[in-house]
Formats: C-alpha cells, sequence, structure tokens
C-alpha cells in the first residue's frame, strides 16, 4: 500500500479514454498520474482521494469511504467536481489548463495539459539564475497574470508555494494545484492543519473565510519569493502571530537584492491582509515598476470586492 494510505491505478489501467501510464505524485488529498489518450497525447490526471477520508488496497479500483467520513468526502468531491469546471472555463499560459473532469470508479477525475519541465523546488537546485532578483521578477510577473485570471474569475488558488510553481523548459511558469477543495473540507469537516501548508498559508487560513479573499494568495506569493532567497521554508503564520521572528527581508538580504525588491516581498508578508498589496494586479505592478508600495485599497474598495462576489460560488460553502 501506499505510504499516504492509498493505492495508486495500476499502470495500464483504462480511464475513461485515458491509459494510466504511472503514477507522478501522491499527497494526502489526491493521487496526480501520467496518463495518454488514443492519440498519444499527453495528460496528467488527478484523482480526489483525500487519504483521512477513505482508503483504497492494493487491487482495489474504488476508495472505501466509512460511514462517519461518508458526509464530508462527498461534500469534498462535489467542490473538486465544481472546481474543475470552473478551471476548465480558464484559458491561460500560466495556469494549469484543465481540458477535461469526470466521475468514474466513484470520485472525480481532472484531465490536465502534462506540462514539460519542473517545479520551482527542482529547478532552484539544478539552475544557477534561478534565484537571482531578475529571473524571480521575470518568474514572478508572468505567474501574477495568470493569478489575475484566476482573481477576475472569483476563484482563489490558496496553495501557492515552491512546488506548486511549474517551470517549462522556455522558463515561463504554471501555476498548479489549487487548494481550495482542500479549505472546502477543513472549514466543512474542522480537519487538521495539513490541509494547509505552513509556512506558505497565510493568517487567514487559519481563521475564518470571510477573511480570505485575493490578498491571501498574495501572502502566499511573499512566502514562495522569501523561501526562495532563504532555501527554506518561512515561520507559518500562526506561529507569526503569537512570537513573529520572521527577520524582514529588506534587513536580512540587504545588499544582495534592491530595497525595492525586498520591500515588496515583506509587503506581501504583512500578517494583517489589509496591510498588504490587496491582489496580483498590485503585486505584477510593484514588480514591475519601483514605485510607492503602499497597499492602494479603502475599507470601501475592499467592501465593494466582496460586495461583487457570490459566496455561494465559493467551493467550501457549508455542505
Amino acid at each position: 500500500m501506499d505510504q499516504q494510505g492509498n493505492a495508486p491505478l495500476p499502470n495500464g489501467f483504462q480511464l475513461d479514454r485515458y491509459t494510466i501510464d504511472q503514477k507522478l505524485s501522491v499527497g494526502g488529498f489526491s493521487i496526480v498520474y501520467l496518463a495518454h489518450d488514443q492519440n498519444s497525447q499527453q495528460f496528467a490526471i488527478k484523482e480526489y482521494l483525500p487519504f483521512s477520508l477513505s482508503l483504497r488496497a492494493p487491487g482495489e479500483i474504488r476508495p472505501a469511504v466509512p460511514p462517519e467520513h461518508q458526509r464530508l468526502f462527498q461534500h469534498g468531491l462535489k467542490c473538486f467536481f465544481e472546481e474543475g469546471r470552473a478551471l476548465a472555463r480558464l484559458s491561460h499560459p500560466n495556469v494549469v489548463r484543465v481540458t477535461n473532469f469526470f466521475r468514474a470508479n466513484e470520485t472525480v477525475y481532472l484531465v490536465m495539459q502534462y506540462e514539460h519541465g519542473s517545479n520551482l523546488l527542482v529547478y532552484a537546485r539544478k539552475s544557477p539564475d534561478a534565484l537571482g532578483e531578475r529571473f524571480l521578477r521575470y518568474l514572478f510577473i508572468r505567474l501574477m497574470t495568470g493569478l489575475r485570471m484566476v482573481h477576475a474569475q472569483k476563484l482563489l488558488h490558496l496553495d501557492i508555494k515552491p512546488a506548486n510553481i511549474y517551470v517549462r523548459a522556455n522558463k515561463s511558469p504554471v501555476l498548479l494545484d489549487f487548494g481550495s477543495v482542500r479549505r472546502a473540507l477543513a472549514e466543512a469537516g474542522k480537519l487538521p492543519k495539513p490541509m494547509y501548508t505552513p509556512g506558505f498559508a497565510s493568517p487567514e487560513h487559519y481563521g475564518t473565510r470571510d477573511e480570505v479573499g485575493p490578498w491571501s494568495d498574495i501572502y502566499s506569493v511573499g512566502a514562495t519569493l522569501y523561501a526562495c532567497i532563504a532555501g527554506s521554508t518561512p515561520q507559518p503564520a500562526d506561529e507569526r502571530l503569537k512570537n513573529d521572528k520572521l527577520k524582514p527581508a529588506a534587513t536580512r538580504w540587504k545588499g544582495r537584492y534592491s530595497n525595492h525588491f525586498l520591500k515588496t516581498i515583506d509587503h506581501c508578508l504583512r500578517l494583517d491582509w489589509q496591510e498588504r498589496l490587496q491582489g496580483a494586479f498590485a503585486l505584477q505592478k510593484a514588480l514591475t515598476e519601483r514605485g510607492d508600495l503602499r497597499p492602494r485599497h479603502t475599507g470601501t474598495a475592499t467592501t465593494s470586492w466582496f460586495s461583487r462576489f457570490d459566496h455561494s460560488m465559493w467551493p467550501w460553502q457549508k455542505p
């Protein structure tokens, strides 16, 4: 059995019109496979399979879900399906492309365009230019273009971190593996903190859903930039709220990077979401220019953003 508690589908398994080639990755929430269709085109297929709620033994196809977890499992499955539907409407070069989504084997699958390259963690280890300011600005300016599209569709990513940023062979970035369904399960079932990624999750991840917004993704971007330079994960936000030991980037790397760039990272990492850059456009502008970094919002603007947002569309609404 897989170390995470669930056995993957076997190589060669026929899943709808796709054939499983191999398992690519496994986590506490899903399994991702490399697969191909009848035209030999490759895809990455993500299977909804939270190991805390279900179990699949070797040789089995359908997950076994205990009665006490059925309600929560089905809630997450519905949210996963709706997230697939929403992502399928997005078409942007810097956001993972969902080409299909379907139900099978009593769970749900998202079919994504398979990208050649490596995640930012791997890329940073093998590329000497990966930690330079020029490259980081280049990468994240483009990434913010994709995130702007996500936010414009009233979606949030909620799990931005180096492992979820893919760098293609041509050095263009792709945002992968949205985390809103994990948030949905945490909200609905009071699941433990592993649903978040400590160090990259914003303070709002640990609070109420009414505080979560585009600024929460901005915190995660700032944490990702900080981690790229530091080579380690920043202090988790919930710990910072109790005893903030995170040394500001503008102090820690003074002289190694431009002051404006380091202050941009620090603004993203403000614990109070109202003091941060408020969205992907503001951060993109800050990374492009060298101007004023004061948060460009008022209480009215924030209220207006929420009033335009249909909260019934949020994937973590109560089941």
